[in-house]
């Protein structure tokens, strides 16, 4: 039994905020996006990545398209130190990709990270410290006055040592970590703080970061914090106001999104949401969900299973196959309902018009997936996935009470089995059931025409190896088949379909057939290159369904 909350945690409080704004506005562009995979995502593994590992993950970040990457913490890691070096003395940093770097607020630290920067065509420094309660009583012991002096002073370093590097630009980057923790008015005297200090200013530019450091609130409250920030903090429109969501609660996409909305305009996080505890703000799924409201990412992930496999690589760490947009089963059905509602979604798809296939929130193959694992069936699966499945991978078109027939004997092996069932096992079953010769192995016929109908001279081995040869009549070869086997067998339906196109193509006969005395009807199938000689197979088929067997 969980212990009573009423006396362990309590709620953050809502936030004076008259008039807010971010609920009725509506996304319409992509923020400026942070990749922060080579430092806050590393420094969360298990084992941190090595200099080979982040400087392939540093190529695949640039590819996708990201123009700010933090690159380290090179004041505390010699690792990252050199790798910084080693980018911008390489040459590897394109023009329009910015580095950032980080580091605390101490004067030795501030120093190592301009040299391990200096000479680079832009570069964003990142400043950081806690401000909230807990830190400042129970880590730092220090008053808000004494945190304001603190950032003066590191900041006029930072002015001062940058000074001397007029070769490139210098962006601040300052985050009151612990953020949404902190009293509002603390965090703004802060900020403001910060930037008097940078003397933000259009040849000075600066990001103020507010970062969800433990996610503590529901989303909305931090929308609130952030617009509340927007509102007030000093010279505004030379600051690009920026936020950092952690995934503690799992809701770090929602304060991205209601950030946004909020007035936020850069978003920081990692490819897959990796990061302390419970993550970072997962990217991927942030840009992809722009992306099914009409919105461009700026981000390319085309080819989405190439950037997972690298990530996958690069940082030790398995994706989750129900990670969305990207999972190996995110795009997979088993459940009936929701396969039979892909099929004729797929069905019913305009290839030029918006996409509305039910499940499925954007097309896989805008991500380089494919539709092969959309439907796949196990023990929950239905008709319409079966159906589905034999129709893209064979070009067989069952009619819908066949569907029923055969999803029933589909369902049978998959609970006997008691695993899922590939389409080629499907197929097996398929071939099984329908086209296997059973009692009636088809040896050949002869059609001729009679003053009574069409007539037929039937020729087929029995189960015993018995070659038997009949004859029959009736208004049609299919008629006249029946007849020729002297069975009480009903045909009730006859469809007829094409296996492929072209000189090879084969023809698909099915028969839906009934017999006295036995309840429902029973479905037979015959393939051949002969339309004719596929409908004979076809009632061969349906009679060994019933178990009947030649008459002596």
């Amino acid at each position: 039994m969980l212990k009573d909350p009423s006396t362990r945690y309590r709620a953050l409080p809502g936030i004076d905020l008259p008039g807010r704004q971010w609920p009725s506005r509506v996304l319409t562009q992509a923020p400026i996006w942070l990749s922060t995979d080579l430092r806050d995502g590393n420094q969360a593994l298990f084992e941190p990545m090595n200099r080979e590992r982040k400087l392939r993950l540093f190529h695949e970040l640039v590819r996708i398209g990201f123009k700010e990457i933090e690159v380290g913490f090179p004041s505390a890691s010699r690792t990252d130190y050199e790798i910084v070096r080693h980018l911008i003395d390489a040459g590897l940093i394109p023009e329009d990709v910015t580095p950032m770097v980080i580091t605390q607020l101490r004067e030795d630290l501030i120093e190592a990270t301009v040299r391990s920067v200096a000479g680079a065509r832009r570069v964003i420094v990142h400043f950081y410290n806690a401000i909230a309660p807990a830190w400042r009583e129970i880590v730092f012991g220090m008053t808000v006055p004494q945190i304001v002096a603190m950032v003066e002073h590191h900041i006029g370093l930072l002015r001062t040592l940058t000074a001397a590097h007029p070769e490139t630009e210098w962006v601040l980057q300052y985050s009151p970590e612990t953020f949404c923790m902190a009293e509002l008015d603390v965090s703004l005297a802060v900020c403001n703080a910060a930037i008097r200090a940078w003397d933000a200013g259009p040849q000075r530019p600066m990001i103020v970061n507010l970062p969800t450091t433990v996610e503590v609130s529901t989303p909305n409250i931090f929308a609130d914090q952030i617009e509340w920030m927007d509102r007030r903090l000093e010279r505004r429109e030379h600051i690009v106001l920026s936020v950092h969501p952690h995934n503690d609660r799992g809701t770090g996409v929602a304060c991205a999104e209601q950030a946004m909305l909020a007035g936020a305009q850069r978003v920081e996080g990692c490819l897959f949401g990796n990061g302390e505890r419970s993550g970072n703000l997962d990217v991927v799924t942030l840009a992809l969900n722009l992306y099914t409201q009409g919105i461009a990412p700026g981000l390319d992930f085309s080819d989405i299973a190439a950037v997972a496999r690298i990530a996958e690589e690069c940082t030790a760490l398995p994706i989750h196959p129900r990670h969305p947009y990207v999972g190996d089963l995110v795009f997979t059905a088993f459940s009936g309902s929701h396969q039979d509602a892909i099929a004729k979604g797929f069905a019913a798809q305009d290839p030029h018009g918006p996409w509305r296939v039910p499940y499925l929130p954007l097309d896989p193959k805008d991500l380089g997936r494919t539709y092969d694992s959309i439907v796949r069936v196990n023990s929950q699966s239905g008709k319409g996935g079966i159906a589905f499945l034999l129709q893209r991978d064979h070009g067989v078109v069952m009619p819908r009470r066949m569907q029923i027939e055969f999803s029933a004997i589909v369902q049978a092996l998959a609970d006997a089995s008691e695993t899922e069932l590939t389409s080629e096992q499907i197929w097996a079953l398929f071939e099984e059931t329908y086209l296997a010769p059973g009692s009636f192995s088809y040896r050949g016929h002869r059609l001729h025409d009679s003053e009574e109908g069409q007539g037929v001279e039937l020729e087929f081995s029995a189960s015993d190896g018995a070659v038997h040869v009949r004859r029959g009549i009736g208004n049609g070869p299919i008629a006249a088949a029946v007849a020729a086997l002297d069975l009480p067998l009903r045909i009730d339906s006859y469809e007829e379909r094409s296996l492929g196109s072209g000189a090879d193509a084969s023809a698909l006969a099915i028969v839906e057939a009934a017999w006295p005395g036995v309840p429902g009807s029973r479905f037979g199938v015959g393939r051949h290159a002969n339309i004719v000689t596929a409908s004979v197979l076809a009632v061969l088929s349906a009679a060994a369904r019933f178990g009947a067997a030649p008459a002596r």
